[in-house]
């Protein structure tokens, strides 16, 4: 077990190296803050595995596309919105941006012991949410609607997208991470035909081009919001790992999704925030439903941050005693 989110905001030793940092770039690119951060967890509760700190908009950030993080309004970016702003993007500067994260990898590689260390990704779709919109928000209208009006454009971000993922999950590997995970945080915002073209056909190059260089290094897959596609997903895809939502019934995917795709998920996290009998009672659930096939277990999304650390103690003791 491992949980999303699990180095963050609800634990007071995260709190105390994020004031160090300043601001959450700093954090992210200063590799002893963003190393011990990332350790943090598993010191507290023995996590089977350590994710890389850091965060989906990274990528986009060595592009040379504006980010910042503001406090209470999350990302912000300048808006890409016409060829123009998408020939700006850099790809040459790539490696230098992201060589303080590789470095983090790297320390956390040397500290983990016998945890697995996650390496991730956002998904190209969802970064390109962010990169389009130019913050977050419930619906993507911009890009979605660019998707539909301008498909050559918007092809050309992906593929962008697609190319330097590759590029930046490899890097991850070759630095240390044992396994690395796509986040498709956003890929419940499109219909079955834009999923297919945008959330499985990018993770389908994505998986391919890493397991070419990398066939014994698996790569889990989060299409957040997919429903019925998610066995679709996991038969096109090739992915080993296969992240579900909380909207999810855990007894219909173990049904859908093959055995030889590995499960993960999917406790509400506000399940964990509440805590107590009905958490039990939802944990075991889950674990009922995935026996007898590879289960890793998780949230549906991420801890937030004002889940009790003793809650997810519990969560713990739970698991381990099932």
């Amino acid at each position: 077990m491992w949980l999303m989110r699990q180095a963050g905001r609800y634990l007071p030793e995260y709190r105390a190296v994020r004031a160090q940092a300043g601001d959450f770039i700093s954090l992210c690119t200063t590799p002893p803050l963003a190393a011990e951060v990332t350790l943090q967890p598993l010191r507290r509760y023995g996590m089977d595995a350590a994710i890389l700190f850091s965060d989906i908009l990274m990528l986009p950030w060595a592009l040379g596309q504006g980010l910042r993080f503001s406090e209470g309004e999350g990302p912000v970016l300048p808006p890409l919105r016409t060829s123009e702003d998408l020939a700006k993007l850099d790809r040459s500067k790539l490696q230098g941006a992201i060589e303080p994260i590789l470095d983090t990898v790297r320390r956390v590689r040397a500290e983990v012991g016998d945890a697995t260390l996650i390496g991730f990704a956002g998904a190209p779709f969802t970064v390109a949410c962010y990169m389009v919109e130019g913050h977050g928000s419930k619906e993507f209208a911009a890009v979605r609607t660019m998707a539909y009006r301008d498909p050559v454009m918007f092809g050309a971000l992906i593929d962008l997208l697609v190319e330097t993922t590759v590029e930046y999950l490899a890097a991850q590997i070759d630095a240390g991470a044992e396994t690395v995970m796509l986040f498709d945080s956003w890929a419940g915002v499109l219909p079955p035909a834009l999923f297919r073209a945008y959330v499985i056909a990018p993770a389908i190059r994505i998986v391919n081009a890493l397991h070419a260089r990398y066939p014994h290094v698996p790569v889990i897959g989060f299409p957040r919001g997919g429903g019925l596609l998610i066995r679709e997903y996991a038969d096109r895809t090739g992915v080993q790992g296969l992240g579900i939502d909380t909207t999810v019934d855990p007894v219909l995917a173990a049904a859908l999704v093959p055995l030889n795709v590995a499960l993960q998920g999917n406790l509400d996290p506000m399940l964990l925030e509440a805590g107590g009998p009905a958490m039990e009672e939802h944990t075991h659930s889950i674990l009922d439903a995935m026996r007898g096939r590879p289960f890793i277990f998780n949230l549906g999304h991420g801890i937030v941050p004002s889940t009790s650390p003793e809650h997810v103690a519990e969560l713990v003791r739970i698991v381990r005693a099932a």
